[in-house]
């Protein structure tokens, strides 16, 4: 059982999951309120206990993703996987990574394409940023003229695989999605006079 500071009745502060190291537990899936215990464990104890390694799967069926205590926070103002978060969820990052993962390697012309509505600015910008990042790998060949092709690294290919399920979750739901924005819509319209 769980008190309002986060810590199990009779736990010490040092088996308290902080809002620092944020770790999975079994079943549960991601700590809700990123501060939790497990009954006297301390945070590297239930880290190795969230995980059973990369492939294999929880009694869920549910993929297990290499964790480990984390030593950044999303959450935290001057964090800065804060301001990686920002660039990652950006609206072109988050399509140019899932048409590489989809697609394979790809030329920018053809990313281009793929990613309907990005300006040639704002993808170079992003593909600088993902190169940046170690998530994207920018290949010139030596032909003439030369060639570049976009590819991903192992980094990005993890973090594409984690979208694609958030955009297809979103083809699948935009309908209700819009219809909750119209009803939302009217029901907070001014009346008219």
């Amino acid at each position: 059982m769980r008190n309002g500071e986060g810590r199990t009745r009779g736990a010490s502060p040092a088996s308290t999951v902080s809002n620092i190291d944020q770790v999975s537990i079994g079943n549960q899936g991601w700590i809700g309120d990123r501060r939790a215990t497990l009954d006297g464990m301390t945070t590297a104890q239930a880290a190795r206990a969230a995980t059973t390694g990369r492939g294999e799967t929880r009694e869920t069926g549910e993929p297990v993703l290499e964790q480990a205590v984390l030593e950044h926070d999303v959450f935290a103002q001057l964090c800065p996987s804060r301001a990686m978060f920002a660039e990652l969820a950006d609206k072109w990052s988050m399509l140019i990574l899932m048409s590489l993962v989809a697609c394979g390697p790809q030329r920018f012309s053809e990313l281009q394409r793929g990613v309907g509505g990005v300006s040639r600015k704002m993808l170079t910008q992003s593909l600088r940023t993902l190169e940046r990042s170690g998530l994207v790998r920018r290949t010139v060949f030596p032909e003439t003229p030369p060639r570049v092709v976009y590819d991903l690294l192992p980094l990005g290919r993890e973090l594409a695989e984690l979208l694609g399920p958030l955009g297809r979750w979103t083809e699948l739901r935009t309908g209700q999605m819009l219809a909750a924005r119209e009803e939302f819509d009217a029901a907070h319209a001014p009346e008219a006079e």
